[in-house]
């Protein structure tokens, strides 16, 4: 089961990932936009960004990792339980979000790494 602290150190290994905040609870940014949350909200779990299309086909598959509630619904961001994530699809899915708000020249720095 990954922590927010697995996430933070897997999201480092991006280029211009900073930990900030966001809504008052611990976050991630890249170029000052936040691709990933930690929700101390009653629900918990963790925000990442994601396209609508993703969204549907993550809530479609049934796995109880992935959730939404009404205040997402038409947004893209799906919410993460951290102790039922695979840890290998937690960190793609970190990527994707990251690679969502990244600017192109941060994108295209790290195409060529």
């Amino acid at each position: 089961m990954p922590t927010w602290d697995e996430v933070v150190e897997s999201a480092k290994r991006l280029p211009e990932v900073e930990e900030s905040t966001w809504f008052r609870t611990p976050s991630l940014k890249v170029a000052g936009k936040g691709f990933a949350r930690l929700r101390t909200e009653a629900e918990g779990g963790l925000v990442l960004m994601c396209d609508l299309d993703e969204k549907a086909a993550l809530l479609a598959s049934g796995d109880p990792a992935f959730y939404t509630t009404p205040h997402y619904d038409g947004y893209g961001a799906i919410l993460v339980d951290l102790d039922q994530v695979d840890p290998a699809q937690l960190a793609e899915l970190v990527e994707e979000a990251w690679r969502i708000k990244a600017p192109a020249r941060v994108r295209k720095a790290h195409q060529r790494e």
